[in-house]
């Protein structure tokens, strides 16, 4: 995550499970709130994780030669640079099959707050 930019390195959980990460995004984001973890399945791969009541939807983000991907079946495959480009292209609405990315859960900010043991997250 060194070569990203300040947005990615503000949202990157790193190995939280889906279960904090909703409960993050539950208690502290609104619809569109997103945050970005590494994958529990997949080694190497990201997990962009979007808040969309009364769901969180998680779209699992591709290493490969020429970037970033996203796999889901139901958005066509386009390879990015990097993990900042990919999700500033998915912001800007750039597919309708994609719950809204609206609001970053910034990490730092959620340092300031009351937490409470139940969210902490950890970074490798």
């Amino acid at each position: 995550m060194d070569r990203e930019g300040m947005l990615v390195r503000c949202i990157y959980y790193g190995r939280i499970g889906h279960e904090a990460t909703e409960r993050l995004l539950q208690r502290f984001g609104h619809d569109g709130s997103f945050l970005l973890r590494d994958s529990e399945t997949v080694p190497g791969a990201c997990c962009l994780c979007v808040r969309k009541a009364p769901f969180v939807h998680t779209y699992r983000l591709i290493p490969s030669a020429n970037g970033w991907s996203l796999q889901d079946p139901g958005v066509p495959p386009q390879s990015f640079g990097t993990l900042e480009t990919l999700i500033e292209h998915y912001r800007r609405g750039s597919d309708a099959g994609m719950a809204p990315l609206t609001e970053p859960l910034d990490k730092t900010q959620l340092r300031h707050s009351s937490l409470g043991p139940e969210c902490f997250y950890m970074e490798m």
